[in-house]
């Protein structure tokens, strides 16, 4: 069974949904040098993060220009933990894990395990992702499930899988990458920035169970 994130939450509505079906953390995006319908600016970002309750994580996905501006967000925002994309450097890391006092999680490319080896201990949790040339995620693109797998199971740090994942695939690519937990964003909305409550509800439901082998 893996744990479940909801991220690129932009509504209250949305955000109660993600926590009633049994979410393990919840994303909410906030700067982010791409043009994304679910990014909120920060002061919407901390409204949305100070509903979550006890037991959720509250994590905040950001792109920020600097490590002193992700410090900066995250005093701002208050979450639990705080998702960042795009490069950085193994002393940034540790920089605002040390600054901030909160998990950080770091988003890398499904298609450079090397980097993600280069982070294997620094960051609290590893992001696999399909993400595009800004190091962005939420693409909305499948990856090599089986390759992130074996990619987890060299690492000691925990991997996150994400990329195109819906509720109807999320346990087929559970069974396969065996990854400590699974982030989802477009594939659960109606449209851009609006999620599908019934769809957010099957894919926290469906990622605790196995697909049978045909």
């Amino acid at each position: 069974m893996a744990r479940v994130k909801i991220c690129g939450l932009t509504r209250d509505a949305d955000l109660r949904a993600a926590i009633d079906a049994g979410a393990d953390a919840v994303g909410v995006i906030t700067e982010v040098p791409v043009d994304s319908p679910r990014e909120v600016d920060p002061a919407k970002a901390a409204d949305l993060l100070a509903d979550v309750p006890p037991f959720v994580t509250a994590t905040l996905v950001t792109m920020p220009e600097s490590a002193e501006r992700a410090v900066d967000l995250v005093r701002m925002a208050g979450p639990d933990a705080i998702q960042l994309h795009g490069e950085w450097t193994p002393d940034e890391i540790g920089f605002i894990r040390a600054e901030t006092e909160r998990k950080v999680l770091l988003a890398v490319d499904a298609d450079d395990p090397v980097r993600a080896e280069e982070f294997d201990g620094v960051a609290d949790a590893l992001v696999v992702d399909s993400t595009d040339d800004a190091g962005a995620g939420g693409t909305g693109e499948t990856h090599d499930w089986e390759a992130t797998g074996q990619l987890a199971a060299r690492l000691r740090t925990p991997v996150v899988l994400a990329g195109g994942l819906t509720a109807d695939t999320v346990s087929e690519a559970v069974r396969i990458a065996d990854p400590f937990a699974v982030d989802v964003s477009s594939g659960v909305e109606l449209t851009d920035g609006r999620k599908d409550h019934n769809a957010v509800a099957r894919f926290v439901a469906n990622a605790g169970r196995e697909m049978e082998l045909a």
